[in-house]
């Protein structure tokens, strides 16, 4: 029987700080106006039940392969495994068996959501394996695997999305994704991390510059999907608080130099924090009142 220390390794090692990007599941049920439906309900939690079970397993397998590297990180090293608390082939079979659930209760509620789901950890593996040593590649892979937790959401309740949707959580997560590259950079060349090859294919001017760009694009494609989502224009009102935080998170990555842990910024800054709950409040009483 495994000991509590154990027990709290392995949750530990499932990083469930990190599920908050699996959130994302929920959009589909917001700006569809379903949150009323308990059966909708249930089935977007289990969206995000299943998704979370395996990025968890991804989590682990990427720790495994990276172990090494990562003791010579200043976050990193502290992991279950890299630290050696942990016995790796444990945390590789509870992968396996929340992988496992994952597909197998997916196949079961829907068949469409289990491609999504299929889709989204063979893409993780492939960035896990070689494409995050690729250069532009990897930042838009990350991207990709939050168009995919949109699209599963969507599936899930079994409403439809529009184009400009997935095109607003795309360009959302790549900027999330660029803040968090220039992070890297900026600690590798500080020392305070192990040497990453990909790194060397990245510059700050560059990297600023892809920041500016998706920014932008962001702003325009969210204004956009405001007033073609087909639920109500009133939705307007609401990208004032898209343009705030996406100033505010430029804020955080240039000036305060953060951007390493997107997640842990959502639930750190208080700004942000804040932002999120009024645009969310502002979205219910929008489709509530005007829908």
């Amino acid at each position: 029987m495994a000991s509590n220390s154990t027990i709290y390794l392995l949750w530990k090692q499932l990083r469930p700080k990190q599920w908050s990007k699996n959130l994302l599941v929920f959009a589909a049920l917001l700006f569809s106006f379903q949150l009323s439906s308990l059966d909708a309900f249930l089935l977007a939690f289990l969206g995000f039940v299943l998704f979370s079970f395996t990025a968890s397993s991804i989590y682990i397998i990427n720790d495994y392969q990276d172990r090494e590297a990562d003791r010579q990180h200043p976050v990193k090293k502290h992991r279950p495994m890299a630290s050696g608390a942990l016995n790796p082939q444990l945390a590789l079979g509870t992968a396996v068996v929340l992988l496992l659930a994952a597909f197998l209760s997916s196949f079961l509620v829907n068949q469409l959501f289990f491609l999504i789901l299929l889709v989204y950890f063979v893409t993780n593996l492939l960035y896990t394996m070689v494409l995050k040593h690729v250069v532009i590649i990897d930042m838009m892979l990350i991207a990709f695997g939050f168009v995919l937790r949109a699209i599963g959401g969507a599936v899930i309740i079994d409403v439809a999305f529009t184009p400009w949707f997935l095109l607003c959580a795309m360009l959302l997560s790549l900027f999330l994704a660029i803040g968090k590259r220039r992070h890297e950079l900026l600690l590798q060349i500080e020392g305070k991390t192990s040497h990453r090859k990909v790194l060397e294919e990245y510059s700050f001017p560059f990297l600023d510059q892809l920041m500016g760009i998706v920014a932008s694009a962001t702003i325009v494609s969210y204004a956009v999907f405001t007033f073609t989502a087909g639920e109500t224009v009133q939705l307007m009102w609401t990208i004032p608080f898209v343009i705030y935080g996406v100033f505010r998170y430029l804020y955080l990555v240039h000036i305060r130099q953060e951007g390493g842990a997107p997640e842990k910024i959502l639930l750190g800054d208080r700004h942000i924090l804040v932002t999120v709950i009024l645009y969310a409040v502002t979205v219910l009483v929008i489709l509530s009142f005007f829908n």
